[in-house]
């Protein structure tokens, strides 16, 4: 590495708080130096870079295309220093494990699996944030993300926990004598919906379906979506394994189901996972090759 090229640590620190704040004074604050301070460095940064890294022709301050990108570095190599230094001097040795997830994953695969992390690790202090929402990553809070996709989050890394497809399915009370031939065959029929989240809409426009539902739509939280499905109330779309064995049962009827490559993830920062992550990540490997569902 040329250190020469660098620019000043202070000017990147500068540059960082003020991303991360949106203003020179909030930055200043976070900095413990004033708001002057914060925009001359952030200046002398520009001159260095020969590139503009602040909008400041409206009222508020905003970040160029440039500066977003030095920010999403800036940010990935404080964060990495960050934890390196609390790894190091035991600073977050008592601070929880915070895990980020959805609320069908907490309730059907996360919460009936963790009394056996709970007891192989009983030192560990857990906080388990379930939200529909995906939540930004940064140091000092969520360690661990359990998300649904394809595996790419840009600044992040993931590793497959185990894959499901998305299924439409609803109650063969529900669809009984009615002829579903197509996703449109869907938008005349009630549909349940995670809240917080679009998956309906979503998953009916992917399919060409624009016309609007005729019989409206209900938003629950995840770990109820289940109920309302069985009891007929609607259609919804979720991952095939929260249902397979409703499938099977014939409690509810599967409509449709997507061939794209998706599943559950477990993600990260990029770096050094500090202890308790570390087992956290562990078990979750153990977990899913042993069985895909603790219910």
């Amino acid at each position: 590495m040329d250190w020469q090229t660098l620019p000043p640590l202070t000017a990147l620190r500068a540059f960082t708080a003020l991303a991360e704040t949106g203003g020179t004074a909030a930055a200043g604050a976070r900095l413990n130096v004033s708001h002057a301070a914060v925009s001359q460095q952030v200046k002398q940064l520009e001159a260095h870079l020969g590139v503009a890294l602040v909008d400041r022709t409206g009222r508020q301050l905003r970040l160029t295309a440039e500066g977003r990108d030095l920010a999403d570095a800036l940010n990935l190599g404080f964060g990495a220093i960050a934890r390196a230094v609390e790894t190091l001097t035991g600073a977050d040795a008592d601070r929880p494990l915070q895990i980020s997830t959805t609320p069908s994953f907490a309730a059907h695969w996360l919460m009936p699996c963790l009394s056996e992390f709970r007891q192989a690790h009983p030192q560990i202090d857990l906080m388990i944030d379930p939200t529909p929402q995906i939540v930004q990553m940064e140091p000092g809070g969520i360690d661990i993300a359990l998300r649904y996709g394809t595996g790419h989050w840009p600044g992040l890394e993931a590793e497959l926990l185990f894959r499901s497809p998305i299924v439409a399915v609803a109650a063969p009370s529900l669809v009984e004598g009615k002829r579903i031939g197509s996703p449109a065959d869907l938008a005349e029929l009630p549909w349940l919906q995670e809240f917080g989240t679009n998956e309906a809409s979503d998953w009916l426009r992917r399919r060409g379906v624009v016309k609007e539902r005729a019989a409206g739509l209900v938003q629950v939280p995840g770990n109820l979506l289940l109920d309302g499905l069985r009891n007929g109330q609607g259609v919804a779309v979720t991952v095939r394994e929260w249902v397979r064995q409703d499938i099977t049962a014939g409690r509810l009827r599967l409509l449709f189901e997507e061939s794209e490559d998706t599943g559950y993830y477990v993600v990260t920062r990029p770096g050094v996972l500090r202890p308790p992550a570390k087992a956290f990540v562990t078990w979750l490997r153990r977990q899913a090759r042993q069985t895909v569902s603790c219910e």
